[in-house]
């Protein structure tokens, strides 16, 4: 696989770790300094992040993938990728969310790992 493939592949794997509630998995994909900032504009560190993640604050079902568009500058690149994403976040019920996520990258040690990412919707 190319660069490319590498980080559409990890946009994938990011999907598949959320839904199965993956934090090795996950952290597998992060740098230590990765955040994320929600739609609300609330940021969180991975540690954060995970933790939502395991105890119920964020439950993911499934992701379908529309668009994943890469650009890689050196070392680094950003991803923005568009996926319908069933989910339940912060107590709601079950809804399809149509999410884009705008990622940042680096490579480190010959692996590329997600730094940041900013959800919002399209």
């Amino acid at each position: 696989m190319n660069d490319i493939e590498i980080i559409e592949d990890i946009y994938k794997q990011y999907w598949k770790c959320m839904i199965n509630k993956d934090a090795a998995g996950l952290r597998s994909l992060m740098s230590e300094d990765y955040y994320l900032m929600h739609i609300t504009g609330t940021l969180q560190s991975v540690d954060e992040f995970i933790r939502c993640l395991l105890d119920g604050t964020f439950n993911y079902y499934s992701a379908d993938h529309d668009d994943i568009h890469v650009t890689i500058n050196g070392e680094t690149a950003t991803m923005i990728g568009k996926s319908k994403v069933m989910a339940a976040v912060y107590g709601s019920g079950k809804n399809r969310w149509r999410l884009r996520g705008d990622f940042t990258l680096r490579k480190e040690q010959g692996n590329w790992k997600l730094t940041s990412s900013k959800a919002s919707t399209y």
